[in-house]
């Protein structure tokens, strides 16, 4: 009996895991990240992207991403971490921070995605990042100032201290409110890890309404 017990626990188990992961039993749908990472969205659920605008997987997501952020609901705060997890990410995560704090990341970050990965533009050093800005309508001296800026720095090393956190080896990774990460990768594929975040957010809804 307690071995017939045993192997229904198991099936189970199985069923549950090919549920969640779309069916493949050889992929995992996320991790638990141990020990949780610290959130900035107060009492919000924070579902976090971390990116590189060199990377064609962060590319494809994209859409998905726009799309799911339609009807992102209420209790859900969602933002975005450029990943610094090589010297040569170093100059988008600049130019990210630089459109943030220049309150134009609207108009630069979807057209420097498209014009790195549709255009087969080669944007991925100060200069071609510069020549970018200005062609997007920012003044010069205005993308020097704040690209090398000490807030922009700051900026970088917090980001990178994020992606330690979180325990990253590839983008695009999501981290849902600091507790789960997952990936396209593990889902095995963008529509499936849509499905993903979702389910993890309803998670975390039902543990913090406990």
């Amino acid at each position: 009996m307690k071995f017939k017990i045993i192997i229904i626990s198991l099936f189970s188990l199985i069923l549950f895991t090919n549920t969640f992961a779309g069916g493949q039993s050889n992929l995992r749908a996320f991790d638990e990240l141990n020990p949780p990472q610290p959130t900035q969205t107060g009492n919000k659920i924070e579902v976090v992207e971390v990116f590189w605008y060199g990377c064609p997987h962060c590319y494809s997501l994209e859409p998905y991403l726009e799309k799911w952020l339609e009807g992102i609901p209420e209790d859900v705060e969602f933002r975005r971490v450029p990943g610094v997890l090589g010297k040569n990410w170093l100059p988008h995560a600049r130019a990210y921070y630089t459109a943030k704090i220049l309150g134009i990341l609207d108009n630069i970050h979807k057209p420097l995605f498209e014009a790195i990965h549709r255009d087969n533009k080669n944007i991925m050093d100060e200069k071609r990042l510069r020549d970018f800005f200005v062609q997007q309508g920012v003044k010069k001296a205005e993308f020097d100032k704040v690209y090398r800026s000490q807030e922009v720095t700051d900026k970088i090393k917090e980001a990178f201290t994020t992606s330690m956190g979180y325990k990253l080896t590839g983008v695009p990774a999501i981290i849902v409110n600091g507790k789960y990460r997952t990936s396209a990768s593990m889902t095995g594929s963008n529509q499936k890890l849509i499905e993903v975040i979702d389910q993890l957010v309803d998670q975390e809804r039902q543990n913090t309404s406990q």
